[in-house]
């Protein structure tokens, strides 16, 4: 069965990530002259353990969450973007005769997929898209890439957002949402990144999603394990606090003045040395010797002076990510809030981009 990882015509849609510790919603309009305006954005906890390895193992839970973040939106639409964790999806490009009819290219993927798909066709969603002329014969050939999910993957999401009362309209990956957001954080690099080689870091509760972009295009994709939950355990445990009230503590402050020196600059030079093995990992087993940006996502992305310490580990140019720095923002939004919580909102960003493909 065909699903829409990569629909061009798309409805007004709202960005909704579900990650292993919130659910992150965006809502953007246009904003004249080809530019974009941030409507409003929400941000709800969810409840430990209903999200394990990018997997829905508490349903209600979850719709709980994107009820709670979509009263939070203040909005009227309840028609959604969502994606998939990069580990539910297998991709792989191809290459096809050119001038093929969609129907002759729907079997081709179909047959190629069987080849590498480990599931019967009937247990996955497919979807492919054609990203231009083959590098090494342009003339005769396209490149293809070809995305395939399990179908459970998929109807655990939308299950969840319907359970919330909204209408899953787009399913993305969240690889490809990042990388649109990245397209907005681009323009601000020398030559618009063309040419150079972009690391992009998104520390998530759990997990290190690290994507590299050589040209504005990803080269390579990984995961490490680390995240933000280290943080918010060690706080929990030195101060006596439950994990809900470490996370609160974590993100609104309030916590003894021995938590800077005791907890947080540790976990921050931890932080550091781990983008440098990334870093390093990257540079040692591919072709590429050299990144020239870091780009660091995700909430501990917004912990003050957290690039300044990175790019002293790694001597390499680090920002912090923030889709809507080129855009007009709502008024009723606070600016000091969306500076802090812009670089976790990558992936609900990306998707709410997909109006406007």
């Amino acid at each position: 069965m065909k699903f829409d990882f990569f629909t061009e015509r798309t409805p007004q849609v709202i960005g909704v990530d579900i990650s292993s510790t919130s659910v992150k919603m965006v809502e953007l309009a246009g904003g004249g002259r080809g530019g974009y305006r941030l409507e409003s954005y929400a941000i709800a906890p969810l409840a430990k353990d209903a999200v394990v390895d990018g997997n829905i193992t508490g349903l209600d839970l979850v719709a709980d969450g994107i009820k709670r973040a979509w009263k939070m939106l203040g909005t009227r639409e309840k028609r959604a973007a969502l994606a998939l964790p990069a580990a539910a999806v297998i991709s792989k490009k191809v290459l096809m005769q050119a001038g093929m009819r969609e129907e002759e290219m729907e079997l081709q993927v179909e047959s190629e997929a069987n080849q590498y798909i480990p599931f019967s066709l009937d247990e996955v969603n497919i979807d492919f898209q054609v990203i231009g002329p083959a590098p090494n014969n342009p003339e005769a050939e396209v490149e293809v890439l070809i995305a395939a999910s399990r179908k459970e993957k998929i109807e655990d999401r939308v299950a969840a957002a319907e359970g919330a009362g909204l209408k899953v309209e787009i399913m993305d990956v969240e690889t490809y949402a990042t990388e649109a957001a990245y397209a907005l954080i681009a323009s601000q690099l020398p030559a618009g990144g063309s040419g150079q080689t972009v690391m992009i870091v998104d520390i998530g509760g759990s997990m290190m999603h690290i994507n590299v972009l050589h040209n504005n295009q990803s080269v390579y994709i990984r995961e490490q394990t680390f995240g933000g939950l280290q943080l918010t355990q060690e706080i929990q445990r030195r101060f006596g606090l439950s994990i809900e009230e470490a996370e609160v503590a974590k993100r609104k402050g309030g916590l003894p003045d021995s938590y800077e020196v005791e907890v947080l600059q540790p976990f921050m030079q931890t932080l550091a040395l781990e983008v440098a093995r990334a870093l390093q990992f990257f540079t040692s087993s591919t072709q590429y010797n050299r990144v020239d940006h870091i780009l660091i996502a995700g909430g501990c992305a917004a912990i003050p002076s957290i690039d300044a310490l990175v790019h002293e580990q790694t001597q390499v140019n680090t920002i912090v990510a923030n889709p809507f720095s080129g855009m007009t923002i709502n008024s009723r939004i606070k600016q000091q809030q969306i500076l802090s919580d812009a670089p976790s909102l990558m992936i609900a960003c990306g998707l709410a981009l997909r109006s406007f493909s």
